[in-house]
């Protein structure tokens, strides 16, 4: 069956996507009988109920370190497959490695089949200082150098495919679409409860927000939540992750009146942001470019099957509106309209089903952890998951 090496800019204990999806990937291929080695910075760390090595020899991404992870590569058998988690900013240098794209690349002339799986693309060009707009130059590179290198490029969306392929400069390189799995597994029923009675949830509905608050997201979610509270909703607003607690004080720094209403979780581990999503009547997950494949804050609420409100915008792809497993409004259609979707879903438990019943559908049919695992083995094909 071969051996697989996962590369990633980040692994546990920080906290982060790809840290966690580097982690389910590795598990998923343990168990189905691959021999599994994680490659990560000098801060990762392994856990001792892990059936996959963990070697964090890639330390802070150094041309010393990477010849240092070269020897210890070079140890394994031929041919060396390694699955490299490629986020643009993920390995240092402020977001400009070069020197680690031509490590892969001369990797690969050496004989190693090195796959990407494009995370993130690379920065753009709008609306950027020129330190914003030097780095996008220098990341179009990198792509450049990095699809010499590639045998084959998995993307989390297919939007990614479309921005990658003309630095291919001719070169035929394989896409294939690899939708990203939640990172949550199923809350233990007394959890849910236990929060449910400590938050005071029974007597009020609970609109959740499950995110990291970053910039783009959280000036929309301002928007939504200041028209939100200004309806006559009998509900509560609940921040869910990283970041919620710093959100929250800054809202509340201009909306004082609504400090009963607004709750924050702050950082919690995944069994508890599990238990928190799971009390939510639905959640409101806004995203200014739209609701893509790639949004594991919204792919859990599918999991969990709680029903999302959200956002389309110009990167989201068809199965959304196709599956009806959420209720879609374009970017910019107007506040008024994202209320009286939460609105009419509050007051009609019936659609919330119906949401709950699609989304578990779709998340079982295209985001499955199985899916990803299959595909990396080359057992099943990922083209149609999501027709």
């Amino acid at each position: 069956m071969g051996v697989i090496h996962l590369l990633t800019p980040e692994y546990l204990p920080a906290f982060g996507g790809v840290a966690n999806y580097t982690r389910q990937v590795a598990r998923g291929l343990s168990e189905v009988g691959q021999e599994v080695h994680v490659w990560c910075p000098a801060n990762g760390r392994a856990e001792s109920s892990e059936p996959f090595a963990v070697h964090p020899e890639l330390g802070a991404f150094e041309p010393a370190d990477l010849e240092h992870a070269g020897r210890l590569l070079d140890r394994f058998g031929e041919p060396r497959r390694l699955l490299v988690q490629w986020v643009p900013h993920g390995y240092g240098r402020r977001a400009m490695n070069v020197p680690f794209c031509f490590w892969l690349w001369k990797r690969a002339r050496s004989g190693d089949d090195v796959e990407l799986m494009v995370h993130e693309p690379y920065l753009t060009f709008l609306e950027g200082t020129w330190r914003q707009t030097a780095a996008a130059v220098v990341h179009r590179f990198m792509t450049m150098v990095l699809l010499r290198a590639a045998s084959k490029v998995w993307v989390s969306t297919p939007a990614w495919e479309q921005m990658w392929k003309p630095y291919a400069l001719g070169r035929e390189v394989p896409f294939a679409w690899l939708p990203i799995p939640s990172a949550l597994a199923q809350p233990d029923p007394r959890d849910v409860d236990d929060v449910r009675r400590r938050l005071g949830a029974d007597s009020r509905a609970i609109v959740g927000h499950l995110g990291t608050f970053g910039g783009p997201v959280s000036a929309l979610l301002t928007s939504m939540l200041s028209a939100l509270f200004a309806a006559p909703l009998d509900c509560d607003v609940l921040l869910i992750g990283s970041g919620s607690e710093q959100f929250r004080s800054a809202f509340l720094e201009r909306h004082p009146e609504w400090a009963d209403r607004l709750k924050a979780t702050g950082a919690l581990p995944e069994r508890a942001l599990a238990a928190h999503v799971g009390i939510c009547e639905l959640l409101l997950q806004p995203y200014p470019d739209g609701i893509t494949s790639r949004r594991t804050t919204a792919i859990a609420g599918l999991q969990l099957g709680v029903p999302i409100v959200t956002t389309s915008g110009y990167l989201t792809e068809a199965l959304w509106k196709e599956s009806g497993a959420v209720s879609l409004t374009p970017v910019g259609d107007g506040l008024s309209r994202i209320v009286s979707e939460v609105a009419d879903l509050l007051a009609k438990p019936e659609r919330r089903r119906r949401l709950e019943k699609a989304g578990r559908e779709l998340y079982a049919r295209v985001f499955d952890l199985g899916h990803t695992i299959a595909a990396l083995q080359g057992t099943a094909p990922v083209s149609g998951r999501a027709a």
